[in-house]
C-alpha cells in the first residue's frame, strides 16, 4: 500500500468555477442586502450550517448559492480576502 501522507497535494480549481463562484457570491450578497439582511452574517450562517434558509429566495439567491459547494464558497471568500490584504 503506497501512502503519500507526507506529501502536500496542490489543489487548483478550474478558472471557470472561480468566476462562477464569485458571480454567485456577489449576486447573493446583493439580494440579501436588498431584503434588509446583514449579508455577511447570513452567508456565514449558511457556510457553517449548510442550511439554505439563511439565504433569501429573492433574485433566486438560494438556488444560486446551492450550485456551488460550501468549500468552494469558502475558498473563494478566503482567497479574495487574502489577496486584498496583501495589497494593504
Amino acid at each position: 500500500m503506497d501512502n503519500n501522507f507526507n506529501e502536500t497535494m496542490k489543489f487548483k480549481p478550474p478558472k471557470e468555477k472561480e468566476n462562477q463562484a464569485k458571480k454567485i457570491i456577489f449576486t447573493v450578497y446583493d439580494a440579501l442586502k436588498e431584503k434588509g439582511y446583514d449579508p455577511i452574517n447570513q452567508i456565514i450562517g449558511y457556510v457553517l450550517s449548510g442550511d439554505p434558509t439563511y439565504i433569501t429566495s429573492h433574485k433566486e439567491a438560494r438556488s444560486l448559492i446551492r450550485k456551488i459547494e460550501r468549500d468552494e464558497l469558502l475558498e473563494e471568500i478566503l482567497g479574495f480576502y487574502l489577496q486584498n490584504e496583501k495589497k494593504v
